[in-house]
């Protein structure tokens, strides 16, 4: 039987992939990635020469039956994304949730997932958290965010770094100055920062630098 193969990359450091990683994206008869450019480089470092496609956000729609065929053929496929585990905030989730509809076995490999060392970092609560991913940009952002003023668990978000600032200010009158939050970016990579803080401490301190790089939010929940 055919066999979708979710295997999560190095968010950074290329030395974070897993040895089952490497030796299922060999096996598979097919590769499918969010940017062949970006995936090329990490397949090449570890002399991997499967066939490879693009599947991402803008065409996982209609390419989702073409490959559903092809591992209904009998073909082996791997999906992987740029950095990470693929369906959380990347493509994929279309991909898996048909296979499990129409009975192909799918089998996610553990690996890298950027909240998880940037939550354990924090030093806030890690025993129960809400994962937001990334807000909307303009429609609904407002609505999300005042959704979550009396979550008491400590709430994780992704952020692009011409955002920051002003994710930063929105959660602050929100949920106030004072509440303990921290910023992690480029994790595993050479320049990688964790600050923690209060809201405005937080802000004050990036609006002095230039931010590069993916970024993880925590945020406390609401003191009871």
């Amino acid at each position: 039987m055919s066999k979708l193969y979710v295997v999560p990359t190095p968010i950074g450091n290329l030395q974070d992939i897993t040895f089952r990683a490497i030796s299922t994206l060999k096996e598979v008869d097919l590769i499918l990635a969010e940017d062949t450019r970006t995936s090329g480089i990490l397949l090449k470092h570890f002399e991997i020469q499967n066939k490879l496609q693009s599947y991402h956000k803008f065409n996982e729609h209609q390419q989702l039956a073409h490959y559903i065929d092809i591992l209904n053929s009998g073909q082996n496929i791997a999906l992987i994304s740029d950095a990470g585990t693929p369906a959380i905030s990347d493509p994929g989730f279309l991909l898996v949730r048909e296979c499990k509809k129409q009975n192909i076995e799918v089998e996610t490999l553990p690996g890298a997932t950027a909240f998880v060392p940037a939550l354990v970092n924090s030093g806030l609560p890690n025993d129960r958290f809400v994962f937001e991913g990334f807000l909307p940009v303009k429609k609904g952002r407002q609505k999300r965010i005042k959704a979550l003023i009396e979550e008491d668990k400590t709430m994780i978000f992704y952020e692009s770094p011409h955002r920051l600032i002003k994710c930063l200010e929105q959660f602050s009158e929100a949920f106030g100055n004072n509440r303990q939050a921290s910023v992690s970016r480029e994790i595993s990579k050479l320049y990688e920062e964790n600050k923690r803080g209060s809201l405005n401490e937080l802000i004050e301190h990036f609006k002095s630098k230039t931010v590069k790089g993916e970024i993880v939010i925590v945020v406390a929940g609401k003191s009871n």
